[in-house]
């Protein structure tokens, strides 16, 4: 990723967050405003971060995922389901159930993914066609098993939704979250962290193991690795599972460690805006991380708007409507997709089914 990228990432975080420390100045700190803003950005940002390394793993073998939406979403329900079900049926304590529903939201992504890897790769259908399949079949399951066990009469809960049992608990960094204000950065919940952790792991298995050789040579080339004994089917076949897997545990986010219920369609987009991150990083996992940033500083001035509601001036009244400010994430998404900050190239077989 060139640094012409990073310094528009940087430019318009810092954008962001300036509009917020400007309008609230007056009456808080601004180490304040920025320190909320950064834990902010950085807990929001952690579903399209996850979201977009799934689209690294899959496009850098060679399949398009757009599906990415649908994992998602299906994770998010089935994850919160399950661990529904081992607190309230079962007797599981808060944690352990918790815990049972981010096992289940990773696994329900990674079984969508196997789906979508089984059309593209074994039955090569179109991908873009194929990941709208998944997106489609995951609003229709989610909605009709939310209604049919959550609302409707003689459900498995008497028709009543019960509690969830809460979300992941926060975990502090020793020593870093305990600075006074800025500590507050390094106190998150664990998909944060291993959001991030995986960020890291992701760019060594790519670009320093034998697998990442592969992926990326099976993505770029994948007649040649035939030719050298690398099975295509089989290398497309594992990296979509994986990236699905991640997608997974970004949908735990949602209901697991963000709320501690499930709405239909509550990923809201955010498996497009992970695929706009990957594009404008370049199908690098650092590039779409700090892409994930932009996003995620978008949507935390929305949340901090609400926060410091009563700092903001009566005549920017409007920046505390919701949707006002909750346009910005997708129209940064327009703005980026239409290569402004210069091209990008994708894996040369990106998309092309291979026939041995």
């Amino acid at each position: 990723m060139d640094w012409r990228r990073f310094g528009f990432i940087a430019l318009i975080i810092a954008i962001l967050f300036s509009v917020m420390v400007l309008i609230g100045r007056v009456q808080t700190s601004p180490i304040v405003i920025v320190t909320s803003m950064m834990a902010t950005t950085i807990a929001v940002a952690t579903p399209l971060t996850l979201g977009a390394l799934s689209g690294i793993f899959c496009e850098r073998a060679g399949v398009v995922n757009i599906g990415i939406e649908g994992m998602m979403l299906a994770a998010a329900f089935f994850g919160w389901l399950a661990s529904i079900y081992l607190n309230h049926v079962y007797k599981f304590a808060p944690l352990p159930s918790l815990i049972g529903g981010v096992v289940a939201a990773v696994l329900t992504g990674g079984l969508f993914a196997l789906l979508h890897a089984l059309l593209s790769v074994t039955f090569k259908v179109d991908q873009i066609i194929g990941g709208t399949v998944i997106n489609i079949l995951a609003v229709g399951i989610t909605g009709f098993l939310n209604r049919q066990l959550f609302f409707e009469e003689g459900s498995i809960f008497g028709g009543d939704v019960p509690h969830a049992p809460g979300t992941l608990p926060r975990i502090a960094i020793p020593i870093l979250a305990d600075f006074p204000v800025v500590g507050r950065i390094f106190d998150q919940q664990p998909i944060t962290f291993a959001a991030i952790l995986l960020v890291m792991v992701t760019h060594f298995v790519l670009f320093y193991t034998r697998w990442g050789l592969r992926t990326r040579a099976v993505g770029e080339h994948p007649r040649a690795a035939d030719t050298v004994g690398i099975s295509v089917e089989r290398v497309r076949y594992m990296n979509v599972v994986i990236g699905g897997l991640m997608a997974g545990l970004g949908g735990a986010y949602f209901t697991l460690e963000s709320v501690s219920s499930f709405e239909p369609l509550m990923t809201n987009g955010r498996g497009f805006i992970s695929l706009a991150a990957m594009i404008f990083g370049n199908w690098t996992p650092f590039g779409a991380w700090a892409a994930a940033l932009i996003f995620g500083a978008a949507q935390a001035l929305q949340i901090n708007m609400q926060f410091f509601r009563e700092v903001i001036p009566p005549q920017l009244a409007i920046l505390q409507i919701s949707y006002v400010v909750g346009l910005a994430p997708y129209i940064l998404t327009m703005i980026i997709l239409t290569g402004i900050v210069g091209k990008t190239v994708p894996p040369a077989a990106d998309g092309q089914p291979y026939e041995k």
